[in-house]
């Protein structure tokens, strides 16, 4: 039994990377310095400000000729719609999607990080007979896919770095 149970976890083990898994890990942005050009009282500010600093040691700065790079943001977008509807014709089910789009910029204006985009989808379920889970379970979603975007600009601002340096 135990040579069994060896057996499936080295199966495994070999399983995962040959598929290319690999944990997140931290990330390394090459400024000293980042500015983020958004409401520095909004949600959002406040998760990458966290995020960057926990992960890296590049410091957020409010003023961006003092930074060595800014985040640029060309489009922060949230859109709410309907996906399919009842015999009755009440709503069943909602598409909510974030768009963000941004790019990276030196003190002076020069591109350092071409414009690119994230778009992040999830369907919700609704019913008309519990409308306070339903926003509830809405508002979750929302908070959830905004940590998911300021997980992947993280990752995609560490990759754009990496490939600058090659």
């Amino acid at each position: 039994m135990r040579h069994l149970i060896l057996l499936l976890a080295l199966t495994l083990t070999l399983t995962l990377s040959a598929c290319g898994f690999q944990l997140r890990g931290s990330y390394s942005l090459p400024w000293e310095s980042l500015h983020l050009g958004m409401p520095e009282n909004s949600e959002m500010y406040a998760q990458i400000k966290r995020s960057v600093e926990a992960a890296t040691q590049t410091r957020i700065v409010t003023d961006p000729k003092s930074a060595q790079a800014s985040l640029v943001i060309l489009r922060n977008d949230q859109a709410k719609n309907i996906l399919s509807l009842s015999a009755t014709g009440l709503v069943r089910e909602f598409q909510l999607t974030r768009s963000f789009v941004y790019r990276i910029q030196d003190a002076d204006g020069k591109e350092l990080a071409p414009a690119s985009q994230i778009i992040l989808q999830r369907e919700m379920n609704f019913d008309d007979r519990r409308i306070f889970a339903s926003e509830a379970e809405e508002a979750t979603l929302w908070r959830d896919m905004q940590s998911d975007l300021v997980q992947q600009l993280l990752r995609r601002l560490s990759a754009a770095s990496r490939a600058a340096k090659i």
